[in-house]
């Protein structure tokens, strides 16, 4: 691996020209493509296998034209103090809108509030629905428009008005602003890290080209493949982040080899051979996580992977190439600014050990130049061949090695105090319920459940299919009858039976608000007392509608989520065995990720559950926690975690491979890398922050849980816990049975083989390097 890389990296080095070309080309194809693609509009959301599916694609059946997944929209009507909607002027101003509103291309029907029974018993509140065609997630902007222009004139007669449904709910917007905050951020941290305004430069560069040619091939088959907005948002908040952070290691590296005292285009290529390794080892942890979303089973989650994975993809193949052919074209402006300067009082030095070790024939005296002129460089400008002081990062793991132990159990102990809010983790999905209070969906979600109960935000639809009953009347008025004696039922309509006679629908409003306990165990207890029906008269009971399809998500998720967990753990474990050749290493880093992971969602139930701190995000309704979050935090922070791991864990295994004892190791793993993973942590959980300014409740909820599970893994799982297990176990931790050492492939991460083959090569090459340099 570490060979074919190393190759790889001096060819694009060379052939610069070209590989840049191929890459402004490939994004030039994917722009064009996605400007001239259809357009797709939103993927319809469906859970095959689950109940609340089953009836929806029943109801699609047996009532043709119905629109059973079409959108749906309300206007909620409050009389000013003192006055009922019944009054002459209110009656006459809700008539006009219901009127306005059937007028609309996409509008299936409208209702009457005053003819429905749509009016509150204190005559204060009433509500008109509006039926669509279409879903409410692809419906036409101009039909949005006229629901809501709608509200705003009856609002202009004096009445409190307020327009709610998943009609206003828009495709999810890619959240530009946090992006753009994210990327200033980096571009500091890079700066910072790296010293070097065209160093910090080229990994932005790279990850927005790779960002670019995902998300625009995203777009470009949106259409042909049905994928949604969320799909491109995922790919771009992955593909930024993990594109940044593998250019960052590369360029990393490739100063190193500089400061070491090699040519550009030999450092290129061991930078390439080494860093590059790990870039792709780390690069395949994140693709299995995200393409094993597919065992889940809900197509919008598989796509959002694979399309995701996609762009990781991308992302590994331009930090491989693309960077080494930027890096042609950066020279020396790569290099710090102070070392630039430190340089020149340290040429001196390497000249004269050069001189010595040519008059002598021997080679000892470059090496000690070259050692001074490192020297040097780590050293203040004003006084070099001194060597600088120990940076922060080797003062940290020296004093973990002391003191691993106490590391180790601080570690463990905190972040598990951390994750015990996740033992009382409750999922559901958010509603208008959860909106800001400053939206007109909250405002009206609140008017239905002053006026009507807090159940009416979600009701329940019953589908009986009597198609094999002897009496479908009869088996319908046992579902009613049953219904009504459970607990929690506020209201039962009539059963609506189609024009085949055979199938009846039943609109069932809770006591409770959607998203509470008692919802789900209504939802439950009609199902358990539809199996009694269907035994009694033949009939199938089937319960749907916006609450249930939530309750049956949330339990599909849940009941993937061990399978899931066992197929990324298992697979990355194996893959982990092969770059580290080790058991417990990889042991080590599954463990430390499921920590990590239980910290995060503890953070977040704390969070957005039951509200503490909350303020401080603006969290202004607390809730269930999303349903996807465990199995979406799974998945992608598996993969950021393993890529710490990889990048860290090299350096160490590199060093300890190449004669260092196992403390000492852990420390050089940390001198070489510990710096570039904390700027890589910071530039993620800045990308991920950004989200957290967002009005919506779920996208706020994916950039917290996301920013602090990458804070808890960078920095206490991978800096403190990780260091602190590898002391204890000294060479116990790179132990692995001989027979499985013979059967596994030798990948060579550590480019071990770069020592004999990147040398032999350097010397037949070296009339060609020196021209490459002075190009």
């Amino acid at each position: 691996m570490a060979t074919f890389l190393y190759k790889l990296g001096r060819l694009a080095f060379r052939r610069r020209h070209f590989v840049a070309l191929i890459w402004v080309a490939l994004l030039t194809l994917a722009g064009v493509g996605a400007a001239s693609a259809p357009a797709a509009g939103t993927t319809s959301f469906s859970i095959p296998g689950v109940e609340a599916q089953k009836a929806f694609d029943l109801l699609e059946q047996r009532f043709p034209g119905a629109s059973a997944d079409g959108g749906t929209g309300r206007i909620v009507f409050k009389a000013p103090e003192g006055q009922k909607m019944t009054d002459a002027a209110n009656k006459a101003t809700v008539e006009k809108t219901v009127k306005a509103l059937g007028d609309g291309s996409e509008v299936v029907s409208v209702t009457d509030p005053f003819t429905t029974n749509a009016v509150s018993k204190d005559g204060t509140v009433a509500y008109t629905s509006v039926k669509y065609a279409a879903p409410g997630m692809e419906l036409k902007d101009s039909t949005r428009d006229a629901l809501e222009t709608a509200g705003d004139e009856a609002r202009a007669t004096g009445l409190t008005v307020d327009v709610g449904g998943d009609a206003l709910q828009a495709g999810a917007e890619p959240g530009a602003i946090g992006e753009v905050i994210g990327l200033a951020i980096a571009a500091v941290v890079l700066v910072i890290t790296l010293g070097s305004l065209v160093a910090a430069g080229l990994p932005l560069l790279t990850a927005i080209i790779g960002v670019g040619i995902g998300v625009s091939t995203i777009t470009a088959l949106a259409k042909a493949l049905d994928l949604g907005d969320t799909t491109s948002t995922l790919a771009l908040m992955i593909g930024l982040a993990v594109g940044i952070d593998y250019a960052l290691f590369i360029v990393s590296r490739y100063r190193s080899e500089l400061a070491e005292g090699r040519d550009r285009e030999e450092a290129v290529g061991r930078a390439t051979g080494t860093a590059g390794s790990a870039v792709v080892f780390a690069g395949l942890t994140v693709v299995i996580a995200l393409a094993g979303l597919a065992v889940v089973d809900v197509p919008m989650l598989t796509k959002m992977g694979l399309a995701a994975a996609g762009t990781v993809v991308v992302s590994v193949l331009i930090a491989l190439t693309m960077i080494p052919a930027l890096l042609g074209y950066a020279g020396k402006k790569v290099k710090a600014t102070g070392e630039k300067r430190g340089s020149t009082g340290t040429k001196t030095g390497e000249r004269a050990g050069e001189q010595a070790g040519q008059r002598t024939g021997e080679q000892t005296g470059a090496k000690a130049g070259a050692k001074t002129g490192e020297q040097g460089r780590q050293g203040n400008a004003g006084k070099p061949g001194k060597p600088g002081k120990p940076g922060l990062g080797v003062r940290w793991a020296s004093f973990v090695i002391r003191r691993p132990a106490a590391v180790l159990l601080l570690g463990v102990v905190g972040l598990g105090a951390i994750a015990v809010p996740a033992t009382q983790l409750e999922l559901g999905l958010p509603d208008d319920g959860s909106q800001p209070t400053s939206t007109t969906q909250r405002r009206a979600y609140d008017l239905l459940s002053e006026g009507f109960g807090p159940g009416f935000n979600g009701p329940l639809m019953i589908v009986v299919d009597a198609k094999d009953s002897d009496d479908p009347k009869a088996a319908a008025t046992t579902v009613t009858d049953g219904i009504k004696d459970l607990e929690d039922v506020a209201t039962v309509t009539p059963a609506m039976f189609n024009k085949a006679g055979d199938t009846a629908t039943i609109t069932v409003i809770p006591g409770s608000k959607p998203s509470s306990t008692q919802t789900e165990d209504l939802v439950h207890a009609i199902r358990d007392q539809g199996a009694d029906v269907r035994a009694d008269t033949g009939a199938q009971v089937l319960v749907t509608g916006t609450t249930a399809m939530n309750i049956d998500f949330s339990q599909k998720l849940n009941d993937a989520l061990i399978p899931y967990l066992g197929l990324v753990v298992g697979l990355a474990f194996l893959l982990l065995i092969v770059v580290f050749r080790s058991i417990l290493v990889p042991l080590k880093a599954a463990l430390g990720f499921l920590l990590s992971v239980l910290a995060a969602l503890g953070a977040v139930v704390a969070v957005f559950q039951w509200g503490w701190l909350g303020g401080l995000i603006g969290v202004e309704e607390t809730g269930p926690i999303m349903s996807m979050m465990p199995i979406f935090m799974v998945g992608v922070v598996f993969g950021l975690a393993m890529d710490y791991e990889v990048f860290l864990v090299t350096r160490m295994r590199e060093a300890y491979v190449h004669g260092e004892s196992p403390s000492q190791a852990i420390v050089t793993g940390f001198r070489h890398s510990a710096k570039v993973v904390a700027a890589a942590a910071v530039i993620m959980m800045a990308v991920f922050g950004g989200f957290i300014s967002s009005t919506e409740s779920m996208i706020k909820m994916i950039g917290f849980g996301l920013a602090i599970a990458v804070f808890f893994d960078a920095f206490i799982v991978r800096m403190a816990i990780v260091p602190a297990v590898l002391a204890l176990l000294g060479k116990k931790a790179w132990w692995l049975p001989k027979w499985l050492d013979r059967a596994l492939p030798n990948v060579d991460v550590e480019g071990e083989g770069l020592k004999t083959g990147a040398d032999a090569a350097s010397s037949r090459d070296g009339d060609e390097d020196r021209e490459l340099v002075r190009a």
